[in-house]
């Protein structure tokens, strides 16, 4: 049983240290030889955890997909358009808050989300990224309609993920990404 606990242990560490590294060198830029390293373990020690970068790379973008799908699907079981946009945005906006280092790597390096898509796992980031951007511009999108989700989803995720507001508190960042949000999609300031 503590064996069990090491490795999980272990591997929770080796997740974080590929998330920071992957932030400061890129994915194409960090080796598993690099992660080995920065934990003070040997490489044979990483591959026993994973085989390769892409595999790390999953890993860390599967619990985002696994939060954000059920986000849309909430969404789409709400009564009017209004509402549905409403929930997909502040769950939008509640997980960039949840996960801004990740949602921060994600939107300054690509590379993460082509070496997780490499693997199979459903839903792809690409069928989660559609269910989203279609929650928000409906049925029958406008390139500028689609022009727009792509501006909000990305500045939301960009702001949001940016070391810069790494000092604003959670509360204060979810209100000001929402009401980015809310201008961007032409939803009036709700009540409160």
């Amino acid at each position: 049983m503590i064996v069990g606990a090491v490795a999980h242990d272990t591997r929770s560490r080796l997740l974080d240290t590929a998330v920071k590294l992957f932030s400061e060198h890129g994915v194409e830029g960090t080796s598993l030889q690099m992660i080995a390293d920065e934990l003070g373990i040997t490489k044979a020690a990483v591959y026993y955890h994973f085989k390769t970068k892409d595999a790390i790379a999953d890993e860390i973008v599967t619990p985002l997909l696994a939060e954000l799908n059920p986000i849309v699907e909430e969404a789409s079981a709400r009564r009017t358009r209004g509402a549905q946009i409403d929930h997909a945005l502040a769950g939008f906006v509640d997980l960039i808050v949840r996960r801004r280092a990740l949602v921060g790597l994600m939107i300054r390096d690509p590379g993460i989300l082509r070496a997780a898509g490499r693997t199979s796992r459903s839903p792809t980031v690409a069928e989660v990224r559609a269910k989203l951007y279609m929650m928000f511009v409906g049925p029958d999108p406008t390139p500028t309609d689609m022009i727009t989700v792509h501006i909000l989803t990305r500045g939301l995720a960009l702001a949001g993920g940016d070391p810069e507001y790494a000092d604003v508190d959670d509360e204060t960042l979810r209100h000001h990404l929402l009401e980015a949000g809310r201008r961007l999609l032409g939803r009036p300031r709700r009540r409160t």
